[in-house]
């Protein structure tokens, strides 16, 4: 029977998987977890390791360039890179401890060349110290190497948000989410709720945000029985945002166009009070069934799940038929960076451009299916002006029968940050994912 890996182990597992074969860390971890069977004492540490790891990637990689000469092996340099990381940035492990384990983990998966280079760097680290990145002159460059952010991107947003801005949404990019939960009003109050987690020992509190939502500070909402009975679904605060834009009431009929995993969708049902119908749309079976498993667990009858190309929903659905539309398009994900902080290295300038066309055909398609005065909801989980802004700007140019509409519906903490018919988040804004809302009528005639 083979040996069980150690956190460590387990953690460099993913980070090299990531790098690799651009998988999603994610999922990975989860996996990874599931198949080492790491204790839950564990599980803190692997994940920080994971994520601070992949995280801070440029910055290790700019710390440890003095000490490394010449190639080293992939494996080779994401276990520096994970003891360089332990080494900065936790405090709670000893240097020994560090040293030990990489030493280690070299000898079992290399040779005594490789174990003896991987603890003469790590030594030389301590002993003269990290490079300063005070060095690094161009301040577009040095806020890159110090939140670890693509050149291009940190450039791109410099030019759209100015420098300041983008600075202190790198620097939050690099911290670890809170955990967020939506009540479901069907199951019981906000109160009610939270008194019962409190009651099962979880530190959790209401949000200020969202009137409906709960924040975490400990542990996993996800794997309560709060959650398995569809008492609350793990959603977060800036997502939860988007069923308020459509300013619903009871027995509408929605169109939910890019809805998978169900999050919006559920979110909408709820607010109708389980009336009315929402049309939930995806591409992939696999997560309509998500769609449909979570509105089961939810206990709410009015959501109706199926796999289709929201591009070609006037095939299935007539013209007008729709009170409500959303289209949560599919986007470069830049506002969720600190859940899956692989994105930032996978992502190119042109694919971001290259998104727009689809986010147009999605908008163009799921308008004509929306009543005279209906509203239409368009958001993204990016921050980046040219998916957002600019797509709605294209929109409104090709769609003169849509008006933009003011989000005057929208929970009062977040009505500073809204400009007319436009919400951006910034994840600095409250510690939500970065996101963006807009909102149409379609007007008579």
């Amino acid at each position: 029977m083979s040996k069980q890996k150690t956190v460590r182990e387990a953690a460099l597992e993913v980070i090299e998987a990531v790098e690799k074969n651009q998988s999603y860390s994610n999922l990975l971890l989860n996996h990874v977890i599931e198949k080492n069977d790491i204790p839950s004492r564990d599980v803190g540490l692997l994940t920080e390791l994971t994520y601070g790891t992949i995280q801070r990637k440029m910055t290790l990689d700019y710390y440890l360039k003095p000490f490394v000469r010449g190639k080293v092996e992939s494996w080779v340099r994401q276990l520096l890179r994970m003891s360089l990381y332990q080494l900065v940035y936790l405090d709670r492990i000893p240097d020994r401890a560090v040293f030990y384990e990489a030493v280690e983990i070299a000898k079992k998966r290399g040779h005594k060349g490789i174990s003896g280079m991987v603890n003469g760097v790590l030594r030389s680290v301590q002993r003269k110290g990290l490079p300063s990145l005070e060095d690094i002159q161009d301040p577009i460059e040095r806020v890159s190497v110090e939140t670890s952010h693509p050149l291009w991107l940190v450039k791109r947003w410099s030019d759209q948000f100015g420098l300041e801005k983008t600075k202190a949404m790198c620097e939050t990019n690099l911290l670890a989410p809170n955990q967020t939960a939506r009540v479901n009003p069907l199951k019981g109050t906000r109160e009610e709720l939270l008194e019962i987690l409190t009651g099962h020992g979880h530190a959790v509190q209401e949000s200020p945000i969202v009137p409906e939502a709960i924040q975490s500070l400990r542990g996993n909402l996800a794997k309560t029985d709060e959650y398995r009975n569809g008492r609350l679904t793990v959603q977060d605060e800036s997502s939860m945002l988007v069923a308020h834009a459509l300013k619903l009431e009871e027995g509408m009929k929605v169109l939910d166009a890019c809805a998978a995993p169900g999050g919006k969708t559920t979110h909408i049902a709820e607010m109708l009070k389980n009336t009315g119908e929402v049309h939930a749309l995806d591409l992939h079976a696999h997560k309509v069934k998500l769609i449909a498993e979570n509105a089961g667990r939810l206990s709410l009858s009015n959501v109706h799940a199926r796999t289709l190309d929201s591009r070609k929903a006037g095939e299935v659905f007539a013209e007008e038929s729709f009170d409500r539309v959303l289209v949560d398009a599919p986007c470069s994900g830049l506002g969720v960076l600190r859940r899956k902080p692989d994105i930032k290295y996978v992502k190119k300038e042109q694919d971001l451009n290259s998104l727009q066309k689809i986010q147009l055909d999605i908008l163009d398609a799921a308008s004509k299916l929306l009543k005279t005065d209906g509203i239409l909801v368009y958001s993204t989980c990016t921050v980046d002006q040219n998916e957002n802004e600019g797509t709605v700007t294209e929109f409104l140019r090709h769609h003169p029968e849509f008006e933009p509409h003011h989000l005057d519906d929208m929970p009062e903490a977040v009505k500073p940050f809204i400009q007319g018919h436009l919400l951006q988040v910034f994840p600095q804004d409250f510690g939500g994912d970065g996101f963006f809302i807009s909102c149409f009528r379609k007007k008579n005639g």
